[in-house]
């Protein structure tokens, strides 16, 4: 216990920012400021769609953008990282809205931040490098699909049918289309996400999401008042945050879904922050520490009427492009947000939601990135089976279940890849036989002794197939086995070796084995298949030893003739001959 609080302590400083963090802050403000405005000017559109996607409205993603960008830029592990609420997140949350209400986001998101930090102090962050580019690539174009297919009701002016399939509600939103069509929303929805992406390849310097926002809702103000159909808005007056109900009772059946969204903060928030890695010179970030960032602003946003918040990857890279420097820059797009939440609610509330809708839609499209799914595509069958399972499972399940699936398949697929690298070859002994010896000796040998090399890992997923190769050694007398380039095996290598070993002996052939190493000598010991190996208790470090060895068996035998030259193994039997 003595020794428990001093690591305890020791562990919660290594994950809270240093002076030196915060003295960044002071070397290009005017620069870290105009990038913060920049980055605060794209996330506004961003910070609402997401909210109204999420089923809680507007305000609380504004909220969330809010607070969780301010404490995430403050205690996270990157000077460049800029928080809020993500499309990602958002397919996580509609469920947990449907079913559970304001009160289900806020314990799934108090929970989710508890998680995280206990993922912080655990330094579980590296491991988060280890999930493979394929998934990752899958669950995006999953979630990219998601967050398009969500945007329909709204983009097509009709109400949102009920379900929790967004295919299913997708479907009944065009039904619902085609029966009373909107076309002015669906033009204004349309032409939002066309400036959106035809803007970005133009001037990507110029922030046009909020452009085109601004003309949607000037012109939907103008069709209104010129008496054309009417297009849904924004709640009026964008009504402050209130801290949701929490109903106590419901906490078990939530611990599945704050997982899930501890999980989905902890992958999207490192992938973001070694993206914005990428971009720079000179920054890195600390794994833990952004974790621990993450989870004090899931803590902070819900209590404000927010939603659980993520790293932004397209937010970053906004922030980086501009020419960030330090946390200054995602701090100010938090105080610009927080200014514009009350000063100019009003004015927000007028904006259309099949405007943000356009938003999303083109987001969505962004997201895809068609160069790397053709690379994965193109680099093995594997990897594209990895990719397309992930991603049709977040369009078909959730999100959490579509890692799942990704991660299996892909070990699966890891593990049937480097078991084929495994392989048992025939070699010629007679460059490794001591002294002078003529051919016909030689031959009289290779008649009677036969050597096999063993490359690559000997374990469960492909140690049956030595079983097989092993058992149909030809009629022969000796069969030396050499292990030094054995990289690995585990215990289920050790058995089928064993059983190898005891069908060769049963068949009157002594198996005698070179090179074998201590981590492989532990594992056939723990099996009994280390005595099987030796001759009299005897291990022979060289394949010429064993050579020896095996040539005084069988002159032993009076298979050979005795030889001057090669001098017999002490303490031989005639086992199995």
């Amino acid at each position: 216990m003595s020794t428990l609080l001093p690591r305890c302590a020791r562990r919660v400083r290594a994950v809270l920012p240093t002076r030196a963090d915060y003295a960044a802050m002071a070397r290009a403000p005017r620069r870290d400021l105009l990038a913060g405005l920049t980055v605060a000017i794209v996330a506004l559109p961003l910070a609402l769609g997401f909210g109204v996607s999420s089923g809680l409205g507007a305000e609380a993603g504004l909220a969330t953008a809010v607070v969780a960008g301010a404490v995430a830029a403050l205690l996270g592990g990157s000077n460049l990282q800029v928080s809020g609420p993500t499309g990602a997140m958002t397919v996580v949350l509609v469920p947990i809205v449907a079913q559970y209400g304001p009160g289900g986001v806020l314990a799934v998101g108090l929970m989710a931040g508890v998680l995280l930090i206990g993922l912080a102090l655990l330094k579980a962050g590296r491991y988060m490098a280890y999930v493979p580019a394929p998934v990752v690539e899958g669950f995006t174009l999953g979630i990219a699909c998601v967050i398009g297919l969500q945007q329909v009701p709204n983009a097509l002016g009709v109400d949102k049918p009920e379900g929790e399939k967004v295919l299913a509600v997708a479907w009944r939103s065009v039904v619902a289309f085609a029966q009373s069509p909107n076309w002015t929303a669906l033009g204004l929805s349309l032409g939002v996400a066309a400036v959106m992406l035809v803007g970005a390849r133009w001037r990507p310097t110029i922030p046009f999401s909020i452009v085109a926002v601004i003309a949607a809702t000037l012109l939907a103000q103008a069709l209104h008042l010129s008496g054309a159909a009417p297009i849904g808005t924004l709640p009026s007056g964008l009504p402050a945050p209130s801290l949701a109900f929490l109903d106590l009772s419901v906490l078990g059946s939530l611990i599945s879904p704050a997982v899930a969204v501890a999980a989905l903060a902890a992958l999207e928030s490192l992938l973001s922050a070694t993206v914005a890695d990428g971009m720079t010179v000179g920054q890195k970030h600390d794994p833990d520490r952004e974790l621990f960032g993450q989870g004090v602003a899931n803590l902070a946003a819900p209590l404000f009427g927010g939603v659980p918040a993520t790293a932004a990857i397209a937010r970053t890279a906004v922030n980086v492009r501009t020419g960030a420097s330090s946390r200054l820059a995602a701090l100010t797009h938090a105080v610009v947000l927080a200014v514009i939440v009350f000063a100019a609610a009003p004015l927000v509330a007028k904006i259309p939601l099949a405007a943000l809708a356009g938003v999303l839609l083109a987001t969505a499209i962004r997201m895809v990135e068609v160069g790397s799914l053709r690379a994965m595509a193109r680099a093995t069958r594997s990897d594209a089976l990895v990719l397309v399972l992930t991603a049709a499972a977040t369009l078909v399940l959730d999100l959490v279940y579509a890692v799942i699936i990704g991660l299996l398949v892909a070990g699966a697929l890891a593990l049937r890849a480097v078991a084929r690298q495994a392989r048992i070859d025939q070699v010629d002994f007679r460059p490794d036989l001591p002294g002078e010896h003529g051919e016909e000796e030689h031959a009289l040998l290779a008649e009677h002794i036969v050597a096999y090399r063993i490359d690559g890992p000997v374990f469960f997923a492909g140690a049956h197939r030595f079983l097989l190769e092993l058992s149909e050694v030809a009629d022969v007398r000796v069969v030396i086995l050499r292990m030094s380039r054995i990289t690995t095996m585990d215990a289920t290598g050790a058995l089928v070796l064993k059983d190898a070993v005891e069908k060769l002996r049963r068949r009157g052939i002594t198996v005698l084995a070179s090179g074998i190493r201590s981590g492989q000598r532990r594992v056939l010991d723990s099996v009994g298949a280390l005595d099987l190996l030796r001759a009299d208790g005897r291990e022979y470090a060289t394949t010429p030893e064993a050579i020896t060895a095996a040539r005084g068996l069988l002159e032993q035998a009076g298979v050979l003739p005795g030889h001057h030259h090669s001098p017999r193994p002490h303490r031989v039997e005639k086992v199995g001959l």
